[in-house]
């Protein structure tokens, strides 16, 4: 891959500034920067979903790529195929095999030698491509990514409507290895995988002969599996390619940071003394007069070349406050069943009865596709229950996230997506530097954020609610680790009721639970850690 006088902006805001670089084929490259680097909008150029200011991507003629993102919500077609038939889909075997077929019966009543050996030549076509998919292998290829990935018969046998969020991305992850693109983008590819699967993943892609590009906060998978880290500079709006793994990388990176310091440093000293001379002689006459207009020289020069350091990441600053104590009760559920496909026989959520008291912190738990978004959404009335009863106490006052951002339009910027909050845009803007949104970011399109960025959004607009009971689902998905230490403290002081489905078990921990419903039972039991454990390893090992 060449990149040739790279230049992108998003407003006024520069992403990447004049960049040339050469990576070379088939190398296993991790994408890593501090948030707001342009990890993901890089992947997103290099897919051309975002058109650069100026400059080219160039890669080979033709080649193909292929994208796993964060959030699959929007990636995976919601169509009425089965899981197995999806992931079958990622080489078009049946399609080039019919082809084939409908040539050589066109060969066997064609009389002229001329038509015959045109389609002998898309004979050879088509039989080029088939072997380049493997044609006679692709059904144990496929097998194998399906074991190694610990996808179940019984979710092969779902429909791709009917999968949750981390069943989304495992068949997504699973589909793309089977497709066999010559460039594989990953965004975070371990979130939903158990440590076996993951293994398999890391020998894959290893063995890949491919080019690898993977943006990724699990460190041990980059170790495992990069052969060159690409470090995306905030600061410079440039990037760096390095040799080795990431904590190679990390070594090089801590050492030319050192020497960039102790360089700004002595830099800051001689601003400082030249400076110095500047203020003392600029009214003096003769050899000094002199002396002080070439220091100045020197001065300007320093200055217009003047070292940057990368200054010390900010953390964000969350606060969750209610504007008014809610009804003794203020979630009662009596009885709730609901199903999507209302012809089927099964419900996803059956009979289910359960009220939580003021200030109460509860969670639910279960494996993935039981149910437990959809209860969420039940509550907050974005579905409706096909029977039973939801009733919300009058003084209850309802905070939503939802785990795929949902509640964000995408088409608006940040700033246009608290329109609808009766406070003045200074006051908006103040708070959302709180979340590390600062100056024009605010006016960056929420389509373009990262995932992790998306959360910080939701998160921010949750904390103006001024909401007394919250409903949680997954909130530590896409953050890195010191974001999620800073909610499970904010979640944690929160005065009010709080409903969360988390799998995490140090966020969890954190937040003082009393009570666990167990979904697709109903069970409700005192809250334990071995129980979130448990489930963790499930959701992970079993999606």
């Amino acid at each position: 891959m060449e990149i040739k006088d790279l230049t992108l902006s998003f407003g006024v805001q520069k992403i990447f500034n004049d960049i040339n670089l050469n990576i070379p084929e088939n190398e296993k490259v991790g994408i890593v920067g501090v948030n707001g680097a342009g990890k993901t909008t890089f992947f997103k150029v290099l897919l051309g979903l975002i058109s650069p200011d100026s400059g080219k991507i160039r890669f080979k003629n033709n080649i193909r790529k292929g994208w796993l993102p964060q959030v699959i919500s929007d990636e995976v077609p919601s169509m009425d195929i089965t899981v197995f038939d999806f992931l079958l889909s990622g080489r078009p075997l049946i399609q080039l095999n019919e082809k084939l077929q409908q040539i050589y019966e066109q060969i066997a009543i064609e009389q002229s030698e001329n038509k015959q050996r045109e389609l002998f030549n898309k004979v050879d076509k088509l039989q080029n491509r088939l072997e380049y998919w493997n044609f006679y292998s692709a059904d144990t290829e496929l097998l194998k990514i399906i074991s190694g990935m610990a996808i179940t018969d019984d979710l092969l046998n779902k429909k791709l409507n009917e999968l949750s969020g981390g069943q989304k991305s495992k068949v997504a992850f699973a589909r793309l290895l089977y497709s066999m693109p010559e460039v594989i983008l990953l965004d975070e590819p371990t979130n939903h995988l158990d440590s076996d699967s993951k293994q398999f993943v890391c020998n894959f892609l290893k063995n890949y002969k491919g080019s690898v590009y993977v943006i990724s906060h699990d460190i041990d998978f980059l170790n495992e599996i990069t052969t060159k880290i690409l470090f995306l500079d905030k600061r410079t709006k440039k990037m760096e390619l390095y040799d080795g793994n990431y904590n190679h990388f990390v070594k090089l990176h801590e050492e030319k940071e050192k020497n960039l310091l102790k360089l700004a440093e002595q830099q800051e000293k001689e601003i400082k003394r030249l400076q110095e001379i500047v203020d003392k002689y600029q009214s003096a006459s003769g050899k000094r007069k002199r002396m002080a207009q070439d220091r100045e020289k020197k001065l300007e020069k320093i200055i217009s070349n003047k070292i940057e350091v990368t200054p010390k990441q900010k953390k964000a600053q969350i606060r969750m406050e209610m504007l008014r104590e809610s009804n003794n009760f203020p979630l009662n559920v009596n009885d709730l069943s609901f199903k999507y496909d209302k012809n089927s026989k099964q419900d996803i959520i059956h009979n289910l009865s359960f009220e939580l008291k003021r200030g109460e912190k509860f969670l639910i738990v279960g494996e993935n596709g039981v149910g437990k978004s959809t209860l969420l959404k039940l509550i907050a009335g974005q579905l409706v229950p096909d029977s039973g009863e939801i009733q919300i106490g009058n003084k209850t006052d309802l905070g939503y996230y939802a785990q795929e951002h949902e509640l964000l339009d995408n088409n608006k910027s940040i700033i246009d997506n608290f329109s609808d909050v009766p406070l003045s845009n200074n006051r908006i803007r103040n708070i959302l530097g709180r979340f590390l949104f600062y100056g024009d970011d605010v006016f960056k399109k929420v389509s373009i954020l990262s995932p992790g960025e998306k959360s910080r959004v939701a998160l921010a607009k949750l904390s103006l609610t001024g909401a007394n009971m919250l409903m949680l689902d997954e909130p530590t998905n896409h953050l890195d680790p010191e974001t999620q230490k800073i909610i499970a403290e904010t979640f944690k002081d929160f005065k009010g009721t709080m409903l969360v489905v988390s799998h995490n078990p140090e966020f969890v921990d954190n937040l003082d639970i009393e009570r666990v419903l167990v979904l697709p039972s109903g069970q409700l039991d005192f809250y334990d850690r071995k129980m979130v454990e448990y489930y963790h390893q499930v959701n992970t090992k079993k999606v």
